[in-house]
């Protein structure tokens, strides 16, 4: 278990605290939402994550398989969508740095899949991957 402590602070601003290490984060509402986007919001830390974690367990599985991936990148695009107001698209794009041999590309792209934050999401919001190799 992992405790995080968050604090609103007004204004649309919270101060989130992970406490086994003490850093710290802030967030803001987006400009659309009565924010000054100053800071990540809720639902860009939810991007924000889903990105992290694929690069994560894809950087798990390379080790495994004695690959660099360093370098690697991801860009997440993320869509709203009204009534209610929810996520509704996260477009994923993984840029790697090399081309690698087929067997090697195809388990990599499983384990961006196997993600436990892409696992977590509601089948209602949209989450394709593309890869780009080299």
């Amino acid at each position: 278990m992992v405790a995080i402590k968050i604090t609103y602070q007004g204004d649309m601003h919270c101060q989130a605290v992970h406490i086994p290490s003490g850093t710290t984060l802030v967030t803001d509402a987006p400009a659309d939402n009565l924010g000054k986007a100053e800071s990540f919001s809720p639902t860009d830390l939810v991007a924000t994550a889903l990105g992290s974690c694929i690069l994560t367990v894809m950087g798990i599985k390379a080790q495994a398989m004695d690959v660099d991936i360093t370098g690697a990148t991801v860009a997440v695009e993320k869509d709203m969508v009204a009534n209610p107001r929810r996520i509704g698209r996260l477009a994923v794009t993984v840029t790697l740095p090399q081309r690698l041999a087929e067997r090697q590309m195809q388990q990599l792209e499983r384990a961006a899949f196997s993600c436990p934050v892409h696992k977590s999401m509601s089948p209602e919001v949209e989450m394709p991957i593309a890869f780009v190799w080299g």
